[in-house]
């Protein structure tokens, strides 16, 4: 059958490393691309299944940027390398990482399977593609959201690069790199990639049929290769997994054990199991009277340098992406480097992140019109106010990327609880029993209050000897 958009490659080439989040997501920035080939037979379309090989589990997608070669190109220059583009799709390259041992860094068997590269559903044409906007989602939650404003070797870059020794015939396909965000999914998960203006690129993975070989790799995972499939990012959940009434990553009743107990006591818990650094310093409530439970959708700023404000800080920069992305249940994160020379979020964006469903906001820099957020129904969570612009001290750089917040590593998708005292960060695998055993604690905690309060003395009640224990597991029992 042939490809709704005639597409009929001779070749399609994929860039190895190209974003700068995902760079800093795999710990190593490139000095010059690198590439592979996918086999034409590897094309496919929206609506497409994506089958995950038996045997394997760690199939990953990879939201990208398709260009569609229009004209030859044989050692051309980056002025001239755009006039050979006919456009631009939303593409998704699927790799199953238990096979990447298979053909090392050619990746022939681990994404060159048959449909391993849906494109589509629309081409665009007379775009800038320094200025596209690519967004992957999971069983409808966002997972990827970047310009190619933070590409490492932008399209034009890559042309010239390649046709200096492969010639680029009509109708081939290159594929530019994935942002940060890339992980596992399941069969029954369904993949969106959306180039902006061009409609989504949807594909649902299925499980193929076990079969018996005796010959060629068989997959093998090693915990590299886990690492390398799920990136920084834990794996979507299904969406039939996620509880109504939770943030994402949530189930309603830990969501509701960590509406109910303090950051203290999570932090005591959070300390047994050796995470010690995991409270935001630094940062003041706006409203004390207000909780907060969420996940994290992280938002970059970088030091201020005035050409490159100018270039990516204004519009819809970044700052403004993030806001309009943000889902219900999330917190957004703001890293601005402890700067207290500029706000980093106003009152009308807050207001924006509310209209959105966010469950708070933190930043460890300055919050401008901060008297409004006294009046907002929002959790908010600030260093200092100031009155100043961003554009003062910082450039809007990225989202969905590991930040640094008020001397705290917080990874997309993390847990965030706060309180009239401040935020703690939760690692996602941890928040169920953090939440049961914060709350087992503050049962008991409010026990031995209450005989304090009665008159008795701490030794030997805080913390509770056997005596103190069992008038406590009584009292509980209800004998």
């Amino acid at each position: 059958m042939a490809h709704p958009l005639g597409l009929a490659p001779g070749k399609i080439i994929a860039v190895h490393l190209n974003y700068r989040s995902r760079a800093a997501e795999r710990g190593r920035t490139p000095d010059s691309p690198s590439y592979f080939l996918k086999p034409p037979s590897s094309l496919s379309w929206s609506g497409q299944p994506v089958v995950r090989p038996a045997g394997c589990e760690l199939l990953a997608f990879e939201g990208e940027i398709a260009v569609v070669i229009g004209k030859r190109a044989h050692r051309v220059g980056r002025e001239r390398a755009l006039e050979h583009v006919a456009g631009y799709a939303a593409a998704n390259d699927f790799g199953v990482y238990d096979l990447k041992h298979a053909d090392l860094g050619a990746n022939l068997r681990a994404k060159g399977r048959d449909g391993y590269t849906p494109v589509g559903p629309a081409l665009l044409t007379g775009v800038d593609p320094a200025r596209l906007r690519l967004r992957t989602w999971v069983n409808g939650l966002l997972v990827q959201d970047a310009s190619t404003e933070e590409l490492l070797f932008p399209v034009d870059l890559l042309i010239a690069d390649l046709s200096r020794s492969t010639t680029l015939e009509p109708g081939d396909v290159l594929l530019v790199g994935t942002p940060a965000g890339s992980t596992v999914v399941h069969p029954g998960d369904v993949v969106e990639v959306e180039l902006e203006g061009s409609g989504r690129l949807r594909n649902q993975v299925v499980a193929e049929e076990p079969s018996v070989t005796e010959y060629g790799a068989l997959p093998r995972v090693t915990e590299d290769a886990r690492q390398a499939a799920y990136g920084s990012v834990r794996p979507p959940r299904p969406a039939a997994e996620r509880a109504e009434g939770a943030p994402a990553g949530l189930d309603e009743e830990t969501a509701a054990l960590l509406h109910a107990v303090s950051t203290a006591t999570l932090s005591a818990q959070l300390r047994k199991r050796g995470i010690d650094h995991h409270f935001i310093e630094g940062v003041r409530p706006a409203r004390p009277d207000l909780r907060m439970v969420g996940t994290a959708r992280t938002l970059r700023y970088l030091p201020l340098r005035e050409d490159v404000f100018a270039e990516i800080g204004g519009g819809m920069n970044a700052q403004k992406r993030t806001v309009e992305d943000l889902l219900p249940g999330e917190v957004l994160v703001i890293s601005a480097r402890g700067e207290h020379g500029a706000g980093t979020l106003g009152d009308i964006l807050a207001l924006r992140a509310l209209r959105r469903g966010a469950a708070g906001v933190v930043t460890d820099g300055g919050l401008r019109d901060s008297p409004a957020f006294a009046g907002l129904d929002l959790p908010s969570y600030y260093a200092v106010p100031h009155a100043a612009v961003l554009g003062r001290r910082h450039v809007p750089m990225d989202s969905q990327v590991p930040v640094d917040c008020g001397g705290v590593l917080v990874m997309p998708g993390d847990v965030l609880v706060g309180d009239a005292e401040g935020v703690v960060v939760i690692p996602p695998a941890l928040a169920a029993e953090v939440a049961r055993d914060a709350a087992a604690q503050e049962d008991e905690e409010r026990f031995v209050l209450r005989q304090v309060d009665g008159g008795a003395g701490v030794d030997g009640l805080y913390p509770m000897n056997e005596h103190w224990r069992a008038l406590y597991e009584r009292e509980r029992r209800g004998d």
